[in-house]
């Protein structure tokens, strides 16, 4: 399993399309979602034709998962003093995840970082805000100062 698609496992709950499909393109869970409620979701809603076309899309646009509020949630069970909000290596530790410099180069590579790896200050600077969006990207509600 990739870095991020543990951090997506970690923040949006069992079952959602950013989940179980390919986590690191943002039409992935789009195109996964879309294949699925005419197999899955479609026969169980049952009702008149234009009901089911209207549930058939239900799954495929889930209500977006608060990043901010699971985050908060889980920040507020842990004893340490994690800055989730600026720092990745605070939000790796934060979902029980490698926060080490070596985890930060694989999840880097992993989402195209073209800095250089070894400035760890820039690095982790792009690499929290590219976290971020990709969350929004796979289905999170993230607030508009932790993307830019």
């Amino acid at each position: 399993m990739s870095i991020f698609s543990s951090i997506l496992s970690k923040i949006f709950p069992h079952g959602h399309p950013a989940t179980t499909a390919s986590n690191t393109s943002p039409a992935g869970p789009a195109t996964t979602s879309a294949a699925q409620p005419g197999t899955s979701a479609a026969p169980a809603t049952g009702a008149a034709s234009s009901a089911t076309a209207a549930t058939a899309t239900a799954p495929a646009r889930q209500q977006p998962v608060d990043v901010e509020a699971v985050l908060n949630g889980l920040a507020a069970q842990n004893p340490q003093k994690l800055n989730w909000r600026t720092s990745i290596v605070d939000l790796l530790k934060l979902l029980n995840l490698d926060s080490s410099f070596q985890a930060r180069k694989a999840l880097a590579t992993e989402l195209h970082y073209n800095g250089d790896p070894n400035d760890s200050a820039a690095m982790n600077i792009w690499l929290h805000k590219a976290v971020m969006q990709k969350l929004a990207e796979n289905g999170g509600k993230v607030p508009a100062d932790l993307k830019s």
